[in-house]
């Protein structure tokens, strides 16, 4: 069983946590995924930086950039994981954008996050029908959960089509919108909650976008397994640096 897999079956509400490699400093990746282990959150993706990210609001588009002007590449990314899982036993996914996979060569890049002890790939601009006909034997063969995301516009058909591919979780985005803090939930996103909870998936949800502190975090997960914040660690991490990671998650929690 994946690692991602035995963790979405524990009895409890999963912390997810995305930052962007390389950022705010080229060598922080490793120590800020080793924080957040020591401080108990339960899964991390990585942001893999990109020039063009459609789905990233301001704060992650700006961390992209300074990681990709302090030397990020998908080479750096794997330099620094290398023997990672003599460090971390939470799960890790890789989050970014097609483009890079495709240039380094997508069985290389599934076979370097084998090798690595890479759990998942979230990847928001690989459409489901392109992944089935040319990817998913490959990232079957190196054990690969490969994460779709979902919206609220998203019919209930497509939602099923996308459960019944999927062997890891749903990535639900809580708004039509791109990635950032949000002051709270309204009445339509918690109905979109409340409506695929209702639909009994096979896969467990998570819910990303617009997650930042205690409250969002506990209305996001009132029916789904976990949440996943992402813009709000990182204008932490961009005024608190590694040392603001302790209190960040217990404030959480």
């Amino acid at each position: 069983m994946n690692r991602i897999q035995s963790h979405l079956n524990k009895d409890k509400k999963l912390l997810s946590i995305y930052f962007t490699a390389g950022y705010p400093n080229l060598g922080d990746t490793v120590p800020i995924l080793q924080s957040l282990e020591a401080n108990g959150v339960d899964m991390v993706e990585i942001g893999l930086p990109f020039s063009d990210p459609l789905a990233d609001g301001p704060t992650i588009q700006a961390s992209s950039t300074q990681a990709l002007k302090n030397g990020m590449t998908t080479q750096k990314l794997f330099q620094q994981l290398q023997g990672i899982r003599e460090k971390i036993t939470i799960p890790l996914i890789i989050m970014g954008y097609f483009n890079p996979v495709l240039q380094y060569g997508v069985e290389d890049f599934c076979k370097k996050c084998h090798e690595i002890g890479v759990d998942g790939l979230i990847l928001p601009d690989l459409p489901l029908a392109e992944y089935q006909e040319h990817y998913q034997e490959i990232f079957e063969k190196y054990g690969l959960v490969n994460v779709f995301l979902i919206t609220p516009q998203t019919s209930n058909e497509r939602i099923r089509e996308i459960d019944s591919a999927s062997n890891g979780f749903i990535y639900m985005v809580s708004s039509a919108s791109v990635t950032g803090a949000k002051k709270g939930f309204g009445k339509d996103q918690i109905n979109y909650f409340e409506r695929i909870s209702k639909m009994n998936l096979k896969n467990p949800q998570i819910v990303g976008f617009g997650i930042s502190n205690a409250q969002s975090f506990a209305t996001a997960t009132k029916n789904a397994n976990g949440a996943i914040i992402g813009s709000a660690f990182i204008k932490m991490l961009s005024t608190k640096g590694i040392e603001g990671i302790p209190e960040f998650v217990k404030d959480l929690r």
